[in-house]
């Protein structure tokens, strides 16, 4: 096709107006296409060439009636259906004409129509995979159940389900049945299992009863009581524990158990009235062990009174027992009245033990303190200190005896270190005063002469500043020049007047020095070159 041809196709379509154009396009080269939407492909339609365009479109537009027809007929079958998945092969079936129908007409609305059927199928469809999913999660909750009679009846329940749930498409379908299926034969497999094996359990119970009995028959003549009743206890429990047996054999059984049960407990109760007898005397003994114990609960005596209660409860114990029902009141004063005591006692002795504890941590302070400050060279000050850690050990009390006299001995030879340091150096110390007096005032001289040389430097620094500003020659800079040199000036003036202060004090400072004089006292206490 030329150009020319190719622009009168272009033109010729600009120019036409007909229902549903919008969904039709047409290239440079004839080709009738439907244009792509969200449920009809794009595809050609027709091949327009210019001589034949007009009798092309009428064609397809009397096409497209057919193609509604079509449509309408499922359309009526769907409104009339009420059982909508019977229609899935036909609504698939439209589906896939309109893919190919070639026509000119509004495809988008039946496309849409169609659809909404296809929809309406997948959600029934969904609602029927939901029901037939219920379903077998049911049946597999109910593969691993006991209850064989109300089991067996719910697998029958859930297959009728089953076949009156609807359509779900094969590969699902048959992926859920699978499963139901799977979960159904575990159940009865496990069922005719556990009828096989009951049969065999009543036979094994009944030889478990047999053996139960024969035990029973074989105590029940025993005299230890204790071991015995609870031997029958557990023959008691053992016996609830069996499932059923053959009824007849189950009866004899019982009436088997139940007379050496009884045999036995008959001849306890009779030895049980001598036993009350032998606790009643016994209660007497330790009603007055138990007055003794009360007596003695305010002692201060505490190891006397502690030796006495443990007299006591060996008499207690030899003593032998006493009913139950008085033996917990008893028991409760007597315990109770030496608990007092030895609470007292702990208590008492808690107090002493904190008091040395208290006692410790302060002299242990001390002592520490003493450590610190034995090599110190300020005398004077650590002289007193040591008298004070001295006078303040004397005012704490005693300390327990596994320290022993080792603190003290500590302390001591901390003391006494420090004072013979002390002693030894008093003559080093004097000189070493002389010494630093000499090289203070040596300092102090060198710091006069330096600041003499600054004084007269700043002031030659002055009198040139003056004899400039006054020798300034006029021009455009001569204002600029004397503010900068009167600033000089007043900078210099102030520094003169600092430096001559500081030569003040300094002449002050060495003739204070030369006038004080080194008294005993004052060399004793100055700090020598370790300290400094």
């Amino acid at each position: 096709m030329s150009q020319e041809q190719s622009f009168d196709i272009l033109g010729w379509w600009n120019d036409q107006s007909f229902p549903s154009k919008e969904l039709y396009k047409i290239d440079e080269n004839g080709d009738l296409l439907l244009r792509e939407n969200s449920n009809i492909k794009e595809r050609i339609i027709a091949k327009v060439a210019p001589e034949n365009a007009d009798v092309v479109i009428k064609n397809l537009q009397e096409k497209f009636a057919a193609v509604e027809s079509k449509v309408k007929e499922v359309e009526i079958e769907w409104v009339a259906t009420e059982d909508k998945q019977k229609l899935a092969d036909k609504v698939l079936h439209i589906k896939d004409y309109l893919q190919h129908a070639n026509a000119i007409g509004d495809f988008q609305k039946l496309a849409l129509l169609v659809h909404d059927w296809e929809h309406a199928l997948y959600l029934i469809a969904e609602e029927n995979h939901a029901e037939k999913l219920k379903l077998t999660e049911l049946a597999e909750s109910l593969a691993e159940s006991d209850q064989w009679k109300d089991t067996t009846q719910a697998f029958k329940d859930i297959a009728d389900k089953w076949k009156q749930a609807g359509y779900v498409d094969k590969g699902r379908n048959d992926k859920l049945w699978n499963r139901l299926e799977a979960a159904r034969k575990g159940f009865h497999e496990r069922k005719r299992v556990h009828h096989e094996e009951e049969e065999k359990d009543l036979l094994h119970n009944l030889d478990l009863k047999i053996d139960l009995v024969e035990q029973a028959e074989a105590i029940a003549g025993s005299q230890e009581w204790k071991a015995t009743s609870d031997t029958f206890h557990r023959l008691t429990d053992e016996w609830k524990t069996i499932g059923h047996t053959i009824n007849k054999k189950n009866e004899e059984l019982w009436h088997r158990f139940l007379a050496a049960k009884s045999a036995f407990f008959e001849k306890k109760r009779e030895h049980s009235g001598k036993i009350a007898q032998e606790q009643e005397k016994n209660y007497e003994v330790k009603v007055i062990l138990a007055e003794k114990a009360e007596a003695m609960k305010e002692s201060t005596d505490w190891n006397v009174t502690a030796q006495a209660y443990i007299a006591l409860m060996d008499e207690w114990k030899k003593s032998g027992r006493i009913p139950q029902e008085k033996g917990d009141e008893l028991w409760k004063r007597f315990n109770g009245a030496q608990e007092q005591f030895f609470d007292a006692k702990k208590k008492h002795f808690d107090e002493i033990r904190s008091v040395h504890e208290q006692n410790y941590t302060l002299k242990k302070a001390i002592l520490d303190r003493a450590e610190q400050i034995k090599d110190s060279n300020r005398w004077g000050e650590t002289t007193g200190e040591m008298q004070q850690l001295l006078d303040d050990w004397k005012k704490i009390g005693p300390i327990a005896r596994k320290h022993g006299d080792k603190m003290w001995e500590d302390f001591n030879a901390a003391r006494k270190h420090f004072f013979a340091r002390k002693d030894e150096g008093r003559e080093q110390r004097k000189q070493y005063a002389v010494e630093q007096k000499e090289v203070r005032a040596e300092q102090a001289k060198e710091q006069i002469g330096k600041l003499s040389d600054d004084v007269k430097e700043e002031e030659e620094k002055l009198a040139d500043f003056k004899v400039a500003i006054e020798n300034i020659t006029p021009g455009k800079k001569a204002a600029e020049l004397r503010k900068h040199l009167e600033n000089l000036i007043a900078e210099t003036e102030v520094k003169i007047k600092r430096l001559q202060d500081k030569y003040g004090q300094a002449k002050k400072d060495i003739t204070a020095q030369d006038n004080r004089t080194t008294s005993p006292v004052t060399v004793a206490n100055e700090e020598g070159p370790a300290a400094s």
